[in-house]
């Protein structure tokens, strides 16, 4: 299921454009923010099915990932900076290095496997300790606040909505 998913995403990455390091350049400088609204609305379509199945059942703390909060906020601000600086993500990096496209050859895979090779370097040393603070096993935001699962997802939802709205007003 997760490949079935995965391969319609990446189709809808290509036929947007999302592909184009001219894209992500343009929503890091705040040109464009289709990027930003094709990912929010895949966030709200991810957690509506998260929802759901945990309503249905088929969704347990057991099945959830450990959450590493310390490591998640250096980890996607290191990500972040390298997307900025290269004008790729990961995915992106796959999918023009796989059209042909040369501008995603030096930058991209250059970040690529220098972060690799640093993540390697740095994990055994730090990561215990970024590990340990704040972890958590199988923990929700909905598990900490005590806020229903679906009370939280219409909420996310509609700040969604109204950003989308406040994007379409100001004509961002």
């Amino acid at each position: 299921m997760s490949f079935i998913i995965g391969f319609f995403f990446g189709f809808l990455l290509q036929r947007s454009g999302f592909g184009h390091s001219r894209k992500i350049r343009a929503q890091f400088a705040f040109s464009d923010n289709s990027m930003l609204k094709f990912m929010l609305s895949a966030l709200v379509s991810g957690l509506i099915a998260v929802s759901a199945f945990k309503s249905a059942g088929m969704l347990s703390p057991s099945s959830m990932p450990d959450t590493y909060p310390a490591g998640n906020l250096l980890g996607g601000s290191l990500l972040g900076i390298g997307m900025a600086i290269a004008g790729v993500c990961p995915g992106t990096l796959i999918t023009g290095t796989g059209q042909g496209n040369i501008d995603y050859l030096i930058p991209g895979w250059l970040g690529f496997i220098s972060g690799g090779i640093l993540f390697g370097y740095f994990f055994n040393p730090y990561f215990l300790q970024l590990s340990a603070m704040g972890f958590s096993k199988g923990l929700t935001l909905t598990d900490i606040t005590g806020i229903n699962h679906w009370v939280f997802t219409l909420t996310i939802t509609a700040g969604v909505s109204y950003t989308f709205i406040f994007m379409r007003r100001r004509k961002l």
